[in-house]
């Protein structure tokens, strides 16, 4: 089967290729187009990568107030959200997520977790409301943004608007009836032709929501964050930019985890330069270096096993890194990003334990206990990377590229019985990947697009280093495994896009289709070791904890379906689908976090000063389940939304949104199940049930 699909895929590879929209008049696609600003410094191109999906984040018409950036890919087709409270969600591409998704902001700054348990994932860092738009190239596709195995997302903040020098500003808010919640935002932009500067402060406060049965859910937390973009035009072509951005989340309820969130306080800084026209030959360079470090607490205060066992634990995690990146073309028809990028992870930290009850006998003199939850360690990952476009004729693209991470991984402080358990030592991995693609305009209403993918990503901390901890979906203590094989994504993908022009009413018909299939080396997992037994309050169950392992078998496929009718001018029906399924042939059972067939059926109208639109949501049921990791099968659900827009006056828009109208109680698949909560058992975290949330938003 294998050979088939590589087969069938390499020759659909050199037969066929893809342009994402019309090549402006075929030449503006193989030509570098000049701007005075780029919105990143480092950033996709819609018309020349390979499968990439740009997403416009517009909140005067998407009314609902995002918790924070992982809510924004709600509603983008492809993505669920994998979720353990209000606060900590991430996003999962086709049942990639984590480290397995590549996620930036603006080109390349990167922010890690310091929570094993990822009460505060990069999504997290930024407020919402900063974010333009969302860059998604749909797979190891590219080799220019650092080691990729299932998807490059980058979250582009806003630019300045250097058409209108002046002062400028938004103010806006929000308010959501289902957990009383709300959220404010201020930005404030400088602008003039030498320089700019935008800073904006947000403030949001969520109370706990109430599902379907009026049931009230754990969910609370307040966050404030603010940042400052200064840039800086030495020339028209060459451009200084610094970032600097700070974010302070409180009081956080994680309503699927052992611990909640005192305080998780984070920094992120960022310079960006970039020198473009530089001659016939070297067109520009590129440099960006940032610095991000994570401060969080955590602890059991409000849960029943502080009762037992008083909690705490105080973490920290530090990302570094930074990027070179030169542009050549040697010929007309040949562009070639060629560079260097490095990353440095390291996390300490620890837990303190004060035991009031052992073995179910209260201790005259309650005892403390120091656990080390990271072990001191660090991983760095130093890339070499050459990526080349070439203009095969008016109306096709070539890409190639090609990638090698050098990635050195230490535990410096490492706990006895891990220390047992491996021959520990200072590690060096060398990992190699690379993609081919061709694009195509078979007409001009007409693309189509292959591309191959040869993605390998290096374990994760929590993959290596871990020791007896529970940080999975399950009840199992988890052990790292600093020997683990990088793991390796080959993806073949082929998509078609394309219009047809319509009559008597009916103005147009539009389509996108992607269908894929990878198969993995070494794919990462947890499996129970018998061998072994738990380490923590060893009387629970279950009593064998789980270590991190490669697969040598497993496999995905999947698709996403889009089709839009517009109609009378202004009117719009579009549906979207997309499935998943994945098998693990080692434990003969489908790989974990896997979503179910979901369908997405819209429609409404956009009008210059006024928008409205009904969603109405099918997930069917999840019965192909991990049952290694714990899952259940999920039954099916519907939900529908009324979102509704005005602008009654210049530079103001209110909107107004009736989500889960008839009040569903459901639960998504990738949810977490409660986790020691007083009044649940060990279900899954059901969704908000009815809400009405209100918009505003002002300009001058």
């Amino acid at each position: 089967m294998r050979t088939f699909y590589s087969a069938l895929c390499c020759a659909l590879i050199y037969t066929l290729s893809f342009s994402q929209e019309k090549i402006d008049k075929v030449k503006d696609t193989i030509t570098q187009k000049t701007v005075q600003l780029d919105e990143v410094l480092v950033t996709g191109n819609a018309t020349t990568d390979p499968v990439l999906t740009q997403v416009s984040n517009d909140y005067q018409k998407n009314i609902v107030q995002p918790k924070n950036v992982a809510d924004l890919f709600d509603n983008i087709n492809g993505f669920s959200i994998i979720k353990r409270g209000s606060y900590a969600t991430d996003p999962s591409f086709r049942a990639s997520q984590y480290e397995q998704l590549n996620i930036q902001y603006d080109g390349g700054t990167k922010a890690m977790n310091a929570c094993p348990n990822r009460m505060d994932p990069i999504t997290t860092h930024i407020i919402p409301e900063e974010v333009s738009k969302i860059e998604i190239i749909k797979g190891p596709y590219t080799v220019r943004y650092g080691a990729t195995f299932g998807g490059v997302i980058n979250i582009v903040t806003g630019k300045p608007n250097l058409l209108d020098t002046g002062l400028h500003g938004t103010v806006s808010g929000g308010y959501e009836s289902n957990g009383n919640s709300f959220v404010t935002m201020l930005q404030l932009q400088q602008i003039t032709k030498t320089y700019d500067l935008v800073g904006n402060v947000g403030y949001r406060d969520f109370g706990n929501y109430e599902d379907g049965n009026q049931i009230e859910i754990p969910s609370s937390f307040r966050s404030t964050d603010y940042g400052l973009k200064f840039g800086y035009n030495f020339t028209e072509n060459q451009r200084l930019q610094a970032h600097w951005r700070q974010s302070f989340g409180r009081d956080v309820l994680h309503a699927g985890l052992p611990m909640d969130t005192d305080f998780d306080n984070s920094t992120i800084v960022s310079l960006d330069y970039k020198w473009s026209n530089i001659g016939d030959v070297l067109k520009s360079i590129t440099a960006k270096a940032y610095y991000s470090y994570v401060d969080h607490l955590m602890s059991n205060n409000s849960r029943p096993s502080f009762m037992m066992t008083a909690a705490s634990s105080a973490v920290e995690a530090t990302t570094t890194g930074g990027k070179l990146e030169l542009n050549w073309k040697p010929i007309s028809k040949l562009n070639i990003f060629s560079g260097i990028d490095v990353m440095y992870i390291a996390r300490d930290g620890g837990r303190d334990r004060t035991v009031k009850i052992m073995n179910g006998m209260t201790l005259p003199t309650p005892r403390l206990f120091v656990d080390k939850v990271w072990q001191n360690s660090y991983i760095n990952d130093i890339g070499l990377f050459t990526e080349a476009k070439w203009s095969i004729n008016n109306s096709t693209i070539l890409t190639a590229g090609l990638r090698n991470d050098i990635v050195i991984s230490n535990i410096k402080d490492p706990e006895a019985d891990f220390e047992a358990l491996y021959a520990l030592r200072k590690r060096t991995e060398q990992n190699v990947s690379g993609t081919i693609s061709v694009k195509k305009i078979v007409s001009d209403k007409f693309i189509v697009e292959a591309a191959f993918g040869r993605g390998v990503r290096s374990a994760n901390m929590i993959e290596r280093f871990i020791n007896h901890f529970t940080v999975g979906q399950d009840a199992y203590e988890y052990i790292g495994n600093p020997d683990l094989k990088a793991e390796v994504n080959n993806q073949f993908e082929i998509g078609f896009k394309g219009h047809q022009n319509l009559s008597n009413g009916l103005n147009k018909f539009s389509y996108e289709t992607s269908f894929y299939y990878s198969f993995f080396d070494h794919y990462i997992v947890a499996i129970e070791d018998v061998s072994l037994t738990r380490k923590f309050m060893p009387a629970l169950q279950p009593v064998h904890p789980k270590v991190f392992r490669n697969l040598d078998n497993a496999y995905k496929t999947g698709f996403e379906l889009m089709g839009k009718l517009d109609f009378l001018n202004d009117y719009y029906f579009k549906t979207e689908a997309a499935y998943v399924y994945a098998k693990n042939q080692d434990l003969n059972e489908s790989l974990p976090l896997i979503p179910p067939f979901n369908i997405t059926l819209t429609t409404g109208f956009e009008k210059e000063k006024l928008w409205a639109n009904l969603q109405y949501r099918i997930n069917s049921k999840q019965s192909d389940i991990a049952e290694s990791f714990g899952e259940i099968e999920t039954d099916g659900y519907e939900t529908l939304d009324f979102r509704f827009g005005v602008r009654p006056f210049k530079n103001v828009s209110l909107g107004l949104a009736v989500l889960n109208i008839f009040d569903q109680t459901y639960h998504d698949h990738l949810n977490f199940s409660f986790n020691n909560q007083a009044d649940f058992g060990a279900v899954p975290i059901t969704e908000p049930g009815r809400n009405i949330t209100f918009f505003f938003q002002k300009k001058f």
